[in-house]
């Protein structure tokens, strides 16, 4: 059996380009050593090995449409992705992948698009924005709200600034903490959605970013009249085989790598909240 075809066995990949996002944030376009590069969909993941280290499970933060190589925003807040972020340019890594789920992008056509993301939530999410944006004509009213820690811990700073400037995308951008440049909104991203314009009942919600932070835009999307079932969040759990089999992410019946890391809202709502899980 081949690399190719065991799912456990990683491919050769090397970095193309590097992107310094924030002080602790890098984008990593990765290219394959050994045949064509696979195909993904918005929403899933590959198990990225810094070799030596150890290997992390990292959602895809490129576009889909483009099939040179893949992008993946990484943090550094451990180990694994520490030796990851701080990869320079011409340094192989391994690759497995892709896995998981999808966001509802095809689902929500004709419908109206909110997007709520919390932080490195925005990565995930960012391959969603490039299909809504690239097919703009087939969705009704796009809505992005962001939040993060500081206006420094902003990603994608100018890609964020080309979104703002168009005029069929609603974006609105909170900061945890402001500080004196900063004149726009301050506080926790759930509170900016009674502020926007939407249809509740024609609306298709994809969230991302900590677990508390999904479960209050939840709440927050209900209350404005969204409904469970079209609302879709990411899932990323100790995800370490990446095919079901470990149990590491098994989340009540279900296992985070192949039934997600994309989850309707009411599928899990009632598990989100229990600790031992």
């Amino acid at each position: 059996m081949t690399a190719a075809e065991d799912p456990f066995i990683p491919l050769p990949y090397c970095v193309g380009r590097v992107r310094r996002e924030t002080g602790d944030t890098a984008s990593l376009e990765l290219l394959p050593l050994a045949g064509p590069r696979p195909s993904f969909k918005a929403g899933q993941f590959n198990m990225l090995t810094a070799f030596g280290v150890g290997e992390v499970a990292i959602s895809m933060s490129g576009d889909p449409a483009e099939t040179e190589g893949f992008v993946h925003t990484v943090r550094n807040v451990g180990a694994v992705s520490g030796a990851l972020a701080r990869l320079e340019t011409g340094a192989a890594l391994g690759l497995r992948g892709p896995f998981g789920t999808a966001w509802p992008t095809e689902e929500a056509i004709g419908a109206d698009v909110l997007i709520v993301a919390g932080g490195l939530g925005l990565a995930p999410l960012r391959p969603a924005i490039y299909e809504v944006l690239a097919r703009r004509e087939r969705y009704g009213r796009v809505v992005l709200l962001y939040g993060t820690r500081s206006p420094r811990d902003i990603l994608y700073r100018a890609e964020m600034g080309r979104w703002r400037r168009r005029l069929d995308v609603d974006i609105e951008i909170t900061v945890d903490h402001a500080d004196p440049a900063w004149h726009g909104n301050v506080g926790v991203v759930p509170r900016l959605i009674p502020r926007m314009s939407f249809d509740p009942q024609n609306t298709f919600a994809m969230v991302c970013g900590p677990e508390v932070m999904m479960r209050f835009t939840a709440s927050a999307l209900h209350e404005a009249g969204v409904s469970f079932e079209r609302i879709w969040i990411s899932m990323e759990r100790n995800m370490k085989c990446a095919i079901g089999l470990c149990g590491h992410c098994q989340f009540g019946p279900d296992f985070i790598c192949k039934d997600g890391p994309v989850m309707r809202y009411d599928r899990i709502a009632s598990l989100l909240a229990v600790r031992e899980i």
